[in-house]
């Protein structure tokens, strides 16, 4: 099939457009910049031209293919409000082109308050409080409403790799830099789901390749990685001493630096046949070359 896809010369991205290519599907990416386009290109992907902004520009990019994967998010959390008007916007308007039609459409979202403190797992609600505006999720369920096939993936709080540079462990590695001390809140004992990011590119393949679409998906290898354990791991490899910080050590992270947020993909794992291969957090943490490219 030819899928369209924002985001795509993103970190997730990029192994999505690398996991479809690989098993004989045709790609559109969605780029801004020239040097990404070229990029994209020469992966062996079509490229379009544009933002999430340019909405008669998506939508046509859904009429002319078969199925479209959301991956694009503004992850400048200074304008996050805004950020997350401009997804909803995208989301709405690819989704009014899908009416009628029997075109999957995946939208991505995350884990991030899902079921504080407990194992989140797939049949969870989204989020609709003012606390957390983003709507990514919910837009997708209107649109399943309405007919259109319509899923989310949720990813992991850290979908990990080598190569990684702008994802939440690369923030606590330049602050452990920057500070000198690789921290976390407490006693670290909240909890991070993660995946690698091969295994997230082969659920959206598979999730796209299934007759029938759930309504969410988790991209979850492992349900719940200690927060101090993460911060250990930094500090080994840093060679700097791990300790208990407060809050304002993390600055505007400090809600996702202390979030208690597990996650099951027991679900997924049934529902697609998905089995989690790549490497898991710490190992990949304790890899010198995850830090190479920042």
């Amino acid at each position: 099939m030819r899928v369209f896809i924002t985001g795509a010369t993103g970190w997730v991205g990029r192994a999505v457009v690398a996991e479809l290519l690989d098993y004989g599907h045709q790609v559109l990416g969605l780029a801004r910049s020239a040097d990404k386009a070229a990029r994209l290109g020469q992966r062996g992907a079509a490229v379009l031209h544009g933002t999430l902004d340019d909405l008669d520009l998506l939508q046509g990019a859904v009429r002319e293919t078969d199925a479209t994967i959301h991956l694009a998010f503004n992850h400048d959390f200074s304008r996050f409000a805004e950020n997350a008007a401009q997804d909803r916007r995208a989301i709405e308007a690819m989704g009014e082109v899908l009416k009628g039609t029997d075109k999957p459409f995946l939208v991505t979202s995350g884990m991030a308050m899902i079921a504080p403190g407990r194992l989140a797992v797939e049949g969870d609600a989204p989020l609709s409080g003012p606390s957390y505006p983003r709507r990514s999720e919910l837009a997708a369920r209107e649109l399943a409403a309405l007919g259109v096939r319509a899923a989310t993936v949720r990813l992991a709080a850290s979908v990990h790799g080598v190569g990684e540079t702008h994802g939440f462990v690369p923030i606590l590695i330049n602050l452990a830099r920057k500070t000198g001390v690789s921290a976390y809140i407490d006693e670290g004992l909240n909890r991070w789901p993660a995946v690698h990011v091969g295994d997230a590119a082969r659920l959206y393949r598979l999730a796209l390749e299934k007759e029938g679409l759930a309504a969410t998906y988790h991209a979850i290898g492992e349900e719940a990685v200690p927060f101090r354990d993460i911060a250990e791991a930094i500090g080994c490899k840093l060679g700097l001493p791990v300790l208990s910080r407060g809050r304002e050590h993390f600055g505007w992270f400090a809600e996702f630096a202390g979030a208690d947020m597990p996650g099951s993909s027991a679900q997924t794992r049934q529902g697609l046949g998905w089995q989690p291969m790549g490497p898991d957090l710490l190992a990949d943490i304790a890899n010198r070359d995850y830090y190479g490219g920042f």
